[in-house]
């Protein structure tokens, strides 16, 4: 057995913190988020936030932290009712009041919502929460995103190659369907093809606490653009490729399609029972 199987065997994954980014305005889905912050757009019955937490705890990552910002007390609301949202319940009106959950919640999460500041970009929101994560690793994704990855391999690829961060590159999803042309007559139409030479950030990192001195506390500061490329200049970021599903919440069209997905029985990203 290698050494990083025998590091992951030895980690209690209940412990480790999963960072979920749900602090950003969501700009271009105005239709949704002039009422609630992005990671609260339903799939389904759900947000979006609960669908990503699901994939996490089905591998039994069960410890996460919400950076909030852009209506944050919306999030903080919803988790502080979640029993009462998930579950029936029957009050008891006498000398002590008495609150009986008919049907409980299963999930067994521990959830921490932060304050993090309205107009606080990424990185500034991630170096704002190093208190709350005492050890060496930590594991850090967007509020916005759903795939099918499989969360012990990345984790364990993250250990065995010792670097400080691992980001998970994913493959674009087309927009558009792509036309075969020959003088201007179609010879193939082909529904949305996948670019194959070419990965792109889907979030799902996995980070060791080094990576918090290449944060600054300033509210400018960008994750994505200067602690990034400055760990890749450093040799310090590793690309774990997921070949599978994976889709971005970025606008309304993106609500439309994960809710069909959703609603069809189609929903890759399910991988709970």
């Amino acid at each position: 057995m290698d050494n990083s199987k025998k590091q992951f065997e030895k980690l209690d994954k209940g412990k480790i913190p999963v960072v979920i980014f749900c602090g950003g305005k969501g700009t271009r889905l105005q239709e949704e988020t002039n009422v609630i912050p992005k990671p609260l757009v339903k799939i389904g019955e759900k947000p979006i936030l609960w669908h990503i937490m699901k994939i996490y705890s089905s591998y039994g990552f069960n410890n996460f932290i919400l950076p909030v910002g852009y209506k944050g007390e919306k999030i903080k609301e919803y988790f502080h009712n979640y029993p009462f949202l998930q579950s029936d319940f029957t009050i008891k009106f006498n000398n002590q009041k008495k609150i009986v959950f008919d049907n409980p919640s299963k999930e067994n999460w521990q959830v921490t919502v932060i304050d993090t500041g309205l107009n606080t970009q990424t990185g500034a929101r991630l170096r704002k929460i190093r208190k709350f994560i005492p050890g060496d690793l930590f594991m850090l994704t967007y509020g916005d995103g759903v795939a099918n990855i499989d969360i012990d391999k990345l984790f364990d690829f993250h250990l065995s190659h010792g670097k400080i961060g691992t980001v998970t590159g994913v493959y674009p999803v087309p927009r558009f369907g792509e036309l075969t042309l020959k003088n201007d007559k179609i010879l193939k139409f082909g529904e949305k093809p996948k670019i194959t030479n070419a990965f792109i950030s889907g979030g799902f990192f996995v980070f060791n606490k080094k990576i918090f001195k290449y944060l600054s506390i300033m509210e400018n500061c960008v994750f994505e653009k200067k602690p990034l490329e400055k760990l890749a200049r450093d040799g310090q970021l590793m690309c774990y490729k997921h070949k599978g599903f994976w889709q971005c919440m970025d606008t309304i069209r993106d609500v439309g399609v994960l809710n069909q997905s959703w609603e069809e029985g189609k929903a890759l990203w399910k991988i709970w029972k």
